[in-house]
């Protein structure tokens, strides 16, 4: 009887072990350590040393960088404050630091947009999509989905000053499909890329 009960005993403890073995390598970081790799839907996502998670997991190619430039469409600005991630419609798009967003909505050349801010740190994600999975006044963990990339073209902005050379309205100042992101550190605006 005493064997028998020992037995599962032992086999309890060793199912505890485990369970709690797989509980540590899941967690995102412990006692404030953050891990270099995380797996979000299948794509690695890798926290730079600056704390930070590249925003589109899988698209890498910045098609516009920080600084000025020549506009690229009526209604962009000749100084750029974020970077252009080239991404098709519909790519996900994640939080690189967590943080509660302030703000979603349309917001004139930048089109739809979220903002999320950690009290330090404020980034805009812009020329998303208008069906936005977030709220104001939401917490978001970093590695979290916030949206996707929205389209081109977007219908039902009252008063949009932005068409493309059809004449449709377009999402802000934006020639296609791409993440515009912009970071600003205690109200300055950075170069995103020296924070990845």
């Amino acid at each position: 009887m005493f064997s028998s009960t020992f037995k599962y005993l032992i086999i309890i403890i060793l199912i505890i072990i485990i369970n709690y073995i797989g509980l540590i390598f899941s967690l995102d970081s412990i006692d404030g350590l953050s891990f270099s790799e995380n797996i979000t839907d299948g794509n690695s996502i890798v926290i730079s040393s600056s704390g930070f998670v590249w925003p589109t997991p899988g698209y890498n190619t910045i098609t516009s960088n920080y600084g000025y430039r020549n506009a690229p469409t009526s209604g962009a600005g000749t100084f750029h404050s974020g970077i252009d991630i080239g991404a098709p419609t519909g790519a996900d798009i994640i939080a690189v630091f967590s943080g509660t967003v302030t703000y979603i909505g349309f917001s004139g050349p930048n089109g739809y947009t979220i903002t999320i801010s950690d009290g330090c740190y404020t980034c805009n994600y812009s020329h998303i999509s208008p069906y936005f999975l977030v709220y104001v006044g939401q917490f978001i963990n970093q590695g979290d989905l916030i949206a996707t990339v929205g389209p081109k073209n977007v219908y039902g902005v009252p008063n949009n000053p932005y068409k493309d050379s059809a004449g449709n309205p377009t999402n802000g100042a934006t020639t296609g499909p791409h993440l515009h992101f912009s970071l600003k550190m205690n109200g300055n605006s950075v170069n995103p890329l020296n924070y990845f």
